[in-house]
């Protein structure tokens, strides 16, 4: 297949449009590790690929945690004396902190603001919190919310529900000619946040839809999984998947005007991490990679050493490194279509090396085999990238011994995979070269290349 990328200006502005509106879509959901709203969540993101929803009982054992308590919340509010909500979960949601247990209370200002939380340094947003694995409960509010708050007795509500349920997670499988998966993974548990992570749930969602509709060389696993304990369940419920797991990625944090960055999986040299690599270098992306650490999202669990998964991650400004992260500041402008495009494309374009990368063997290895009388020569002669193509042919007749992928030809050479895997197909269709593995990669198939609409 040939190159994944968004070719036209028009094209990524109606993608970036539908990313956004699905993020538009998505964003009032008050969203949690279990419960209604992660429900909700992927009943939305199944309007738009197949899922396969598991419901995980509370006490399963998976691993060294527990699934929890599942946490549903109808209301939530602080009322002053004359009936006034003056903080009021219906108008965000991100009021009441996540996982918070019912209460019904009156108290003073005094004994309230134990259970309030605020960014004094950003006085007009409203900070996440969350209290998932010891009960307890809180409000949210900005800085300027609470110094206007006089002393008075307050009633306190927070119409929720703890108790036994179920851990809920979604799954999109596209079977493909081999049984070898690459898997994606995003989490859904955050509520009202579009950074974090609606832009994950979006583009994978996107990517599903892109690929059902085209042959595929892997089969592929997109997990829609509340954070942390959603892939631990997943890992723990199904460890007789993970021998077919070749290559992964995490998806957060892609539509804010950061750079992209890649971090490495916990191997450090997986053909995942080296295809990643490779498209940004070789793409007009503004980039940056980074090595792994065992401190981020879901990676670190599908990196662990007994897991020990290639699974690198997308995203744009990673986690903590810019102000709204876990504010109310990352909101629907906060994300821009543009970025959500660009994402995607490089999702995509990774993904199409990894489909496109063979092992070959050069059928006339005994000195170089006269490319001219194949018409192989002129072409090349007549060609605007003459030098790059002839070169292209010599590299990959040179290394295709049964031991080096078209992308450590690439690597090697310092040419783009495109053009090594170009020069592969051209010599595959003069009969110099086989592919190694039983399964032959189409070496020109659009399967995966993105046009526009």
């Amino acid at each position: 297949m040939s190159s994944a990328k968004i070719h036209t200006a028009s094209a990524c502005t109606s993608l970036g449009a539908e990313l956004h509106r699905l993020i538009a879509d998505l964003y009032p959901i008050c969203r949690s590790i279990t419960g209604e709203g992660l429900r909700d969540t992927l009943r939305l993101v199944a309007k738009h690929v197949l899922l396969t929803v598991s419901e995980v009982p509370t006490g399963t054992e998976v691993f060294d945690w527990t699934v929890p308590k599942e946490w549903n919340i109808r209301d939530g509010y602080v009322r002053n004396s004359r009936g006034e909500r003056v903080i009021d979960f219906q108008a965000s949601n991100l009021h009441v902190v996540n996982y918070s247990v019912p209460v019904r209370r009156k108290m003073r200002l005094a004994e309230l603001k134990t259970h309030l939380f605020t960014l004094p340094d950003r006085p007009d947003w409203i900070p996440y919190r969350t209290s998932y694995y010891k009960e307890s409960w809180g409000f949210c509010l900005s800085q300027r919310h609470l110094d206007l708050l006089p002393d008075d007795e307050y009633e306190v509500v927070i119409d929720s529900t703890l108790q036994p349920g179920h851990l809920t997670y979604g799954e999109c499988f596209l079977p493909g000619d081999l049984p070898d998966e690459i898997v994606l993974s995003t989490h859904c548990c955050h509520p009202s946040m579009c950074n974090d992570n609606l832009s994950g749930i979006a583009i994978a969602a996107f990517l599903a839809k892109h690929l059902s509709a085209h042959p595929r060389r892997y089969s592929y696993r997109f997990l829609f999984i509340p954070g942390t304990i959603g892939a631990i369940t997943w890992l723990a419920l199904n460890e007789e998947k993970l021998s077919r797991i070749r290559h992964g990625l995490v998806l957060t944090g892609l539509g804010d005007e950061g750079k992209l960055h890649y971090k490495r999986s916990r191997q450090g040299n997986a053909e995942i991490d080296r295809a990643a690599a490779h498209v940004l270098q070789h793409g007009s992306y503004e980039h940056h990679l980074l090595d792994f650490s065992p401190y981020g999202y879901d990676e670190r669990q599908f990196c662990s050493p007994g897991i020990n998964l290639p699974v690198g991650r997308f995203s744009r400004s990673p986690h903590g490194t810019f102000p709204e992260y876990h504010t109310s500041a990352d909101n629907l402008d906060f994300v821009r279509p543009e970025r959500l495009a660009e994402s995607f494309d490089v999702c995509l374009r990774t993904l199409a090396l990894l489909e496109r990368n063979g092992t070959f063997l050069n059928l006339s290895p005994k000195c170089e085999p006269q490319l001219g009388r194949r018409g192989l020569y002129s072409m090349i002669g007549g060609a605007d990238n003459a030098g790059a193509r002839e070169s292209a042919m010599l590299w990959v007749l040179s290394l295709s011994d049964g031991s080096h992928s078209l992308l450590d030809i690439a690597e090697r050479s310092k040419l783009t995979f495109d053009t090594i895997s170009d020069a592969a197909a051209d010599l595959q269709e003069k009969g110099l070269l086989r592919e190694c593995l039983e399964f032959a990669p189409p070496m020109r198939a659009e399967s995966l290349e993105r046009t526009e609409p």
